[in-house]
């Protein structure tokens, strides 16, 4: 599990907006979609509020980093991979057409990143559907102190003295 820990900032009904503090990580979240950056250096997260935490608490946020590393690689890889195969396969073609392979390769590699991208963007909208891969509050770190309004009858009789 990949962790962070954030204030919440705002309850409202089921959810909670958590404020944390960007890491390196936030960069290749598919999550990233339920944060909203508020900083350069916070973000506010939107999620379930599972624990029933109040505000002010320090929680505990995480995501599993099983998906996180298998989305990442996909991030990074399936564009670099495309890139390449699309410009050796627009070479291989322009050599077969007997046109200038350099021309080709730079084709088929932008229209091969291209459509890498594309299906990175329709991937991302599936991902961001399915509740497995937002983050979830795990823990309650540090309850925030209480203040209570003050009690009708101390007030009454702490002004009749």
């Amino acid at each position: 599990m990949i962790a962070e820990q954030g204030i919440v900032e705002e309850v409202v009904g089921a959810k909670a907006r958590v404020r944390v503090e960007k890491s390196p990580a936030c960069a290749t979240c598919q999550s990233r979609e339920s944060c909203q950056e508020v900083s350069a250096k916070d973000m506010v997260v939107e999620m379930v509020n599972e624990l029933e935490a109040s505000e002010g608490d320090r929680v505990e946020i995480s995501i599993s980093s099983g998906l996180f590393l298998i989305l990442s690689l996909l991030i990074y890889l399936l564009p670099v991979t495309a890139l390449i195969a699309g410009a050796l396969a627009g070479g291989a073609l322009a050599r077969a057409f007997q046109a200038n392979p350099t021309k080709g390769a730079i084709v088929g590699g932008f229209l091969s990143i291209a459509a890498s991208f594309y299906a990175l963007k329709r991937l991302d909208r599936s991902i961001r559907a399915q509740r497995r891969f937002r983050p979830r509050m795990t823990r309650i770190v540090q309850r925030a102190p209480r203040v209570h309004p003050p009690d009708a009858s101390t007030e009454m009789s702490s002004a009749g003295t």
